[in-house]
């Protein structure tokens, strides 16, 4: 009796000739699968093909901010493939025809960073009801479509961020970014620093608690003082109302720096742009992932400052090369 002779028991499985190992590479040179999570960073690279919020993909083309848009659905603005939407509840792609007032939008354009000083009597909005001049009627014609991080009073002064990305607006906003902002304060009457220090305990006023505030008395000016005051949260009127608990009267404000940008020489009712390399640096890679920033997009209406940021420094040489010796290399 051979060994293919011998019975088999029922249900038994036939040997494998050929074992591999589940972890090892496969034979003839091939690559071992993707595992499941790379294979889904692979599909979710294709933006164009991943279909999302609509209000998010037209505020990463730097329509608008997430909030704005979704006012302009409700008004009946947006068309969606010929269709006018009546709902922000929707799930769009670039290939999507989408249009605002009867303009298609642009594809998702690179995030960028614009310093603006704001003078006083702008109000921070894109159309005010009152008629008031706007922020964004005094910016310059050059600009694209840009919206605010954050706001300023119509009286405040100083420092105030645009961009033409929602997610990134959307993602300065909030508290938990952890950015310090920095104010000059003119305020009529008198106090002293000890009064000041308390604040870093945070304060109520009429059952509104303000978190800890870094406030320093820079001078004495007649029945004015001047303070330098640090906060993170930004609610609505925070230094107006903190200072008026403590018996001062805000006359004069001005925003000196937004977390690590800062106002410096920059003229009244003037605009510049944060480079491209520096803006990466400041955000880094926690922020930069939360907004989603895009710095691989191209710019559409790209002005000299951009184009120059691309273009790396030339490194500089360690010794230049004798006359002679180009000479000779062109001759040969």
């Amino acid at each position: 009796m051979t060994p293919k002779d011998k019975p088999k028991r029922p249900g038994a499985k036939p040997p494998s000739r050929d074992i591999r190992s589940k972890a090892g590479p496969k034979a003839d040179g091939e690559k071992p699968a993707k595992p499941a999570a790379a294979r889904a960073i692979a599909a979710e690279t294709d933006g164009e093909a991943k279909a999302e919020r609509i209000s998010k993909v037209m505020a990463r083309a730097g329509v608008a901010s997430r909030r704005d848009i979704e006012r302009m659905i409700m008004e009946g603005r947006v068309t969606l493939n010929g269709r006018m939407l009546e709902t922000p509840v929707v799930n769009v792609t670039l290939a999507d025809r989408i249009e605002v007032d009867g303009v298609p939008i642009r594809g998702i354009e690179r995030t960028r960073l614009w310093l603006y000083h704001k003078p006083a009597g702008l109000v921070t909005t894109n159309a005010d009801p009152e008629g008031r001049s706007t922020v964004f009627d005094n910016l310059p014609e050059e600009l694209p479509r840009v919206m605010s991080i954050g706001r300023l009073d119509i009286n405040t002064e100083g420092l105030l961020l645009l961009t033409n990305d929602g997610g990134l607006a959307r993602a300065l906003e909030l508290p938990a970014t952890g950015w310090l902002r920095r104010y000059r304060v003119r305020a009529h009457g008198e106090i002293d620093q000890d009064a000041l220090d308390k604040l870093k305990d945070g304060i109520a006023v009429d059952g509104v608690l303000y978190g800890s505030i870094e406030a320093t008395l820079d001078r004495t000016q007649g029945s004015n003082v001047w303070i330098t005051m640090g906060l993170r949260e930004g609610k609505n009127r925070e230094i107006k109302n903190v200072l008026g608990a403590l018996g001062l009267d805000v006359n004069r404000l001005i925003r000196i720096s937004y977390g690590p940008f800062q106002l410096g020489d920059l003229p009244e009712g003037h605009v510049i742009e944060v480079r491209g390399r520096t803006l990466r640096d400041q955000l880094g890679p926690r922020l930069i992932e939360e907004a989603k920033a895009n710095f691989d997009a191209p710019i559409y209406n790209a002005p000299a400052v951009a184009a120059e940021e691309e273009a790396e420094p030339a490194a500089p040489e360690k010794r230049e090369r004798p006359r002679r010796d180009e000479d000779k290399r062109e001759r040969a």
